[in-house]
Parts: structure tokens; C-alpha cells; sequence
């Protein structure tokens, strides 16, 4: 006669279809939520990364305008290139740049048509230059609208200049 009662109280105890639906929904419902915050996070942090890159990289051209004479920026100069991307940068036994930063989407060398670092000095200024990189948040408050540059619609740009 125990066994019987005892057997009846465990069998009213589960839960019921129902309750386990709602609260898969409730789970299924903040998984939703919290996924697409989380992929724009890695946006987030790669942009921000290329927003250092770019400081580093015109703190070099600062050193190595300095140390010309008369000072001028260089003429030209790839980031992108896939030897260049790891390695220092210097010249007449000045150390520029210790290491050249690759882009945070392809870290394995060289950048890809989307994201990369260009610089480009004045033609008619030596002591002008523009440093783009392009960045995937489509929000960045630091960002400026350029289809040009950055061939995925929606893109923005962050330019830097002396």
C-alpha cells in the first residue's frame, strides 16, 4: 500500500508539456537577443583595433618626417602588402615602426579588398597625407560615408590627417 501511494505523488510531480514549452520560448527568446549583440561585439572590437592601428601608424610618420630634411612625409608606402604586414618599418637606421599591424579580419598577412589600410600623400604637398581604414560597424560614430573606398555598401571609412 505504500509503494502505490508513493508511486501516484511521483507521477503528479513532472511538468507539464505545456510549462516546458513556455519555457523553452523564454530561452529561445534571449538566445535571439543576446546572438546578434554578441557578432557585433567582434565588429566592434576589430574596428577599434583598426582605429589603434591607425594612430600607431601616424605616429611613425610623424617620427619619420622628422627625421627628414627637409621633413616630408614618404612618398608612398603598402600596409597591405603580405611582407610588409608583421614586419618593422625603418629606415636609415631608425626603427619607424616595430611592427607593421595587420588587418584584424585577415591576421595571417596582407588584408583583404575590404578592409585594409591606405595611405596616400599629398601630390602637390609633401607635408599632407590621408590615412583611411575601413570599418564594419555601420554605426561607428567615428565613421564617414564612402562607397568609394569601402565597396561594401553600408560601410563607413575613419581618415586620419596631419
Amino acid at each position: 500500500m505504500k509503494n502505490k501511494n508513493l508511486k501516484a505523488k511521483v507521477v503528479g510531480q513532472g511538468f507539464t508539456l505545456i510549462e516546458l514549452l513556455v519555457v523553452m520560448v523564454i530561452i529561445g527568446l534571449l538566445a535571439g537577443l543576446i546572438l546578434p549583440n554578441y557578432m557585433s561585439a567582434r565588429e566592434r572590437a576589430r574596428d577599434a583595433q583598426r582605429k589603434s592601428d591607425l594612430e600607431q601608424i601616424q605616429k611613425a610618420l610623424e617620427l619619420y618626417k622628422m627625421d627628414q630634411s627637409p621633413p616630408a612625409y614618404p612618398a608612398s608606402l603598402n600596409f597591405n602588402d603580405a611582407g610588409f604586414c608583421g614586419s618593422s618599418w625603418s629606415g636609415g637606421g631608425n626603427v619607424y615602426l616595430p611592427k607593421v599591424s595587420c588587418d584584424p579580419k585577415n591576421p595571417d598577412g596582407g588584408a583583404s579588398d575590404e578592409y585594409k589600410y591606405i595611405y596616400t600623400r599629398n601630390a602637390t604637398d609633401s607635408l599632407k597625407y590621408t590615412l583611411t581604414a575601413c570599418l564594419e560597424n555601420k554605426s561607428d560614430p567615428d565613421g564617414i560615408d564612402d562607397a568609394v573606398l569601402c565597396p561594401t555598401s553600408g560601410k563607413k571609412i575613419m581618415r586620419v590627417e596631419p
